[in-house]
């Protein structure tokens, strides 16, 4: 029997609030995609760029101010009210544990109140499930490099909660890595999208700066060495020039630096990933997470794909950042799959460290 079912995301696991309804059918096949309705997302950069960074109780508080108009805002834009949902999603970890308080508690709250069942969704998970949101989704089995701010990973997937590990960071991930150079840099946060901007006007030659385990004859990454070697040229470069410190510089060696660092990480990421492809011996490759927007890894993905006569995938734009939409769409695909079912049980618990192989 063939049901419909509409479902609420709320994914609030750092400084972004993100609500979304997602339209599935359960009993069907399996493969059908389910469809967006409408998502709503509020970002709080501007608040935590006083500080140079996520400053957690802000980001809880802010979350609580957030969700509610959002889950309003959304239902208006899908034309559907609030007994209409037949599934509260919400994010249950990885991530700071009072903000994922925040959705989990609204979350088990509503449905307590509707009287419809709840499922708490990786968040990571729902990230290397997004580009199935996209204008060319994906099929299993692939490759998936996640990359957001604070992961960077490389998975075997093989079906929807069927995921290997293959490599993971090991100390800074790829955004961390954006993130803490543009730092060095002066520039404000969050600086890894400046960075990257910047890179744009420079020579990614002009500067040598390692590869961490680049030829490390396994999947995993490290870039703290990297952005240590950032700090040591970027000091370098100002006792060279006798300024008063990088931000003294010309714009156009300040370039070559940031053109340079993003030059070091999407090489490794992409050289990793092809390898991951070549191990495996798959020929798809799925790409998400927020640093997955950057032009140059895309460049740089479908140059090195198309040699090699593999299929790459990537989120829309406007979703490779956190957002209700891909914790809506994860739970709905759990759904459909058969390997999870949502609960009528609203007492809850967050993960704030929840790897995504042991799902």
């Amino acid at each position: 029997m063939v049901q419909k079912l509409l479902i609420l995301g709320i994914e609030s696991s750092c400084d972004e609030t993100g609500v979304a309804l997602v339209e599935c059918e359960v009993g069907s096949d399996p493969e059908q995609v389910p469809e967006l309705l409408a998502h709503a997302l509020y970002s709080q950069i501007v608040m935590h760029q006083a500080f140079g960074g996520v400053v957690p109780e802000l980001a809880s508080r802010d979350h609580i101010r957030r969700v509610i108009p959002l889950t309003q805002e959304v239902l208006a834009a899908a034309d559907c009210r609030l007994s209409d949902i037949d599934v509260v999603a919400y994010t249950r970890g990885p991530g700071l544990a009072g903000a994922l308080l925040v959705g989990a508690g609204v979350a088990c709250a509503l449905g307590a109140a509707l009287g419809k069942p709840v499922l708490g969704v990786h968040h990571l998970e729902g990230h290397l499930l997004s580009p199935f949101l996209s204008a060319d989704p994906p099929r299993f089995p692939f490759v998936a490099l996640l990359v957001s701010g604070g992961h960077t990973q490389l998975m075997r997937v093989d079906g929807v909660g069927r995921y290997v590990l293959l490599g993971e960071s090991i100390d800074d991930a790829a955004g961390e890595a954006f993130d803490k150079s543009a730092k060095l840099m002066g520039l404000a946060y969050p600086g890894g999208p400046l960075l990257a901007r910047m890179a744009e006007e420079g020579n990614p030659k002009a500067y040598a700066l390692p590869r961490p385990l680049l030829h490390s004859g396994n999947l995993d990454f490290s870039f703290a060495g990297l952005k240590t070697a950032v700090l040591v040229q970027s000091q370098k470069m100002v006792a060279a020039a006798g300024a008063p410190s990088f931000e003294a510089l010309p714009r156009v060696q300040q370039c070559d630096l940031a053109a340079s660092t993003q030059a070091a990480i999407v090489d490794v990421l992409v050289r990793k990933s092809m390898t991951a492809l070549k191990e495996t011996g798959l020929t798809r490759l799925v790409v998400a997470g927020g640093v997955g927007a950057n032009r140059h890894l895309r460049s740089q993905l479908n140059e090195a794909c198309t040699k090699r006569d593999i299929r790459v995938h990537y989120p829309e734009l406007h979703l490779c950042t956190d957002n209700g939409a891909m914790i809506a769409l994860a739970a709905a695909m759990r759904l459909q799959s058969g390997s999870q079912q949502a609960s009528a049980h609203y007492a809850f618990d967050v993960k704030p460290r929840w790897p995504l192989d042991t799902r």
